[in-house]
């Protein structure tokens, strides 16, 4: 297996193990969606909580240049500890989230 592959497979796995969760209140559904071809992985939250609309992304993650970067990430303790925790160095993930010019500053990959 390449590594390409590899990130794609760990990627997954984490964010189905979080999109199999139920969601604690209200009727909300969480849904992963992936686009391999394009090497794009977004899990959502959708639905009704009372009479509040529930939707948005709490998870975008994409595999860009040979890295994973994460552009969202809404869970509680985020994913990158379980990407490490999976073998991915962090040389090969960007927290996307944070501005190019601070970046420098993590332990993370830059781009």
């Amino acid at each position: 297996m390449d590594t390409l592959d590899r990130y794609r497979d760990i990627l997954e796995d984490i964010l189905q193990k979080y999109a199999n969760l139920p969601y604690r209140y209200g009727d909300v559904t969480t849904t992963l969606i992936i686009n391999r071809n394009r090497d794009q992985f977004v899990l959502m939250d959708e639905g009704w909580q009372e009479d509040l609309r529930v939707h948005g992304v709490l998870v975008h993650a994409e595999i860009r240049n040979e890295k994973i970067w994460i552009h969202r990430d809404g869970i509680e303790e985020g994913i990158t500890p379980e990407l490490l925790e999976a073998g991915i160095s962090k040389e090969d993930i960007v927290l996307a989230f944070h501005a190019p010019d601070v970046r420098q500053y993590t332990e993370f990959a830059i781009n």
